[in-house]
């Protein structure tokens, strides 16, 4: 096939790096609105952009547990970089929806609900963990006998254009949840980037639409050698692992572990873990009125199960304890989460150990119950 058509689905291209702005300009001329890593404020964070420039080219970031900081990369990579702190389900899954409002008029109450529109994002630089991320919270909000109408109309309108890893970070772990440093499944296209081009696999009918006039050409063997090389070499940077195939039986051996209430005594409780999440969903409602009494919002926003009062119903908490609420992320992530959904929790991508600000790892965790717990 020439450069001057499209590729079918399934094959593998090349792209000059600079080309990657034919493709942000075909999306933009598709209606889309671009959705990208970009550097700001010392951290990789997700927001819009429109060119080239402003993706973090160059930039690296280290993480540990409880720290995480920007560098120079010598080699000049566009994509060297690992998740920060945003996930897609802020895109997806809004961190605050207004489900209604109430307005006073002429003596009457004048119910308003949000117009049914949704953005239409291309997400750029998906790691495949976050693929997996969106993947899991499909299950969860489409998959079932009830469906979220608002992640839905926005689910439908995504363009994927994923990065596979060419480097780990010290957080992550997500060989050992099957969910990278390759990218599967679920992409319009998938980029792996080698020192001096993009090899790009295309996933979809949308993704071989975009690479129309961007100069593309066949891979050769060569090329997806040096690929299937890149993603070798991250999968030996992994260190970091969690043992998965006695999950969830080996923590619910283990509700009175010792453990919970020595991870208890660490935890803040600040919620840092839930909120980076690329799966956590839970919610709350929040009720607010102007002070006139003229008009009132009811507000879908992001909740935690750490946070006492989301434990709170008629009569009492139910986890009133830290201790309690920490083994309940834990056990809901890589336990109760298969029995409801029918997949883990987690995809491994390190977000939780990275920000939690007292370095508590979900990993070592697990390690140290299944290491003295109940057998």
């Amino acid at each position: 096939m020439s450069a001057t058509g499209v590729p079918r689905i399934s094959a593998s291209v090349v792209l000059p790096k600079a080309a990657l702005q034919g493709i942000f300009a075909n999306l933009r001329d598709a209606g889309f609105t671009l959705i990208g890593p970009t550097a700001r404020d010392g951290a990789v964070v997700l927001d819009e952009i429109r060119n080239i420039e402003e993706l973090p080219v160059g930039v690296r970031d280290e993480h540990r547990p409880g720290h995480y900081r920007l560098s120079k990369s010598a080699d000049g990579q566009w994509f060297a970089h690992n998740v920060g702190a945003h996930s897609w389900k802020t895109f997806l899954h809004p961190p605050s929806i207004t489900l209604y409002s109430v307005t006073r008029t002429s003596g009457q109450w004048v119910l308003q609900r949000p117009e049914k529109f949704a953005p239409k994002y291309a997400f750029i630089g998906v790691r495949p963990c976050d693929l997996h991320a969106i993947s899991i919270q499909d299950r969860v909000f489409l998959g079932q006998q009830f469906r979220d109408p608002y992640y839905g109309r926005r689910r439908e309108q995504i363009f994927l254009l994923a990065v596979n890893c060419s480097t780990a970070s010290s957080s992550c772990f997500c060989t050992s949840m099957h969910t990278g440093p390759r990218a599967t499944e679920g992409y319009d296209l998938a980029l792996t980037e080698l020192p001096d081009t993009f090899l790009l696999e295309v996933g979809s009918e949308a993704g071989s639409e975009m690479l129309h006039d961007t100069g593309w050409q066949p891979a050769t063997a060569f090329d997806l050698g040096r690929a299937t090389q890149v993603l070798q070499n991250t999968e030996r940077q992994m260190h970091r692992e969690m043992r998965t195939d006695d999950l969830p039986q080996m923590l619910y051996r283990n509700l009175e572990h010792s453990r919970w209430a020595e991870t208890a005594a660490r935890c803040l409780s600040c919620a840092n873990c839930t909120m980076v999440c690329p799966t956590c969903f839970c919610t709350t409602v929040k009720d607010t009125s102007d002070l006139r009494a003229t008009s009132a919002q009811r507000t879908r926003i992001w909740d935690s199960c750490f946070l006492l009062d989301f434990s709170h119903v008629h009569g009492g908490n139910l986890r009133p304890t830290l201790r309690s609420r920490y083994r309940q992320w834990l056990t809901h992530k890589l336990a109760s989460w298969i029995d409801q959904f029918g997949v883990l929790g987690c995809v491994g991508c390190g977000r939780c150990i990275t920000w939690c600000p007292v370095g508590i790892d979900m990993t070592e965790e697990v390690k140290a119950i299944r290491a003295t717990g109940v057998k």
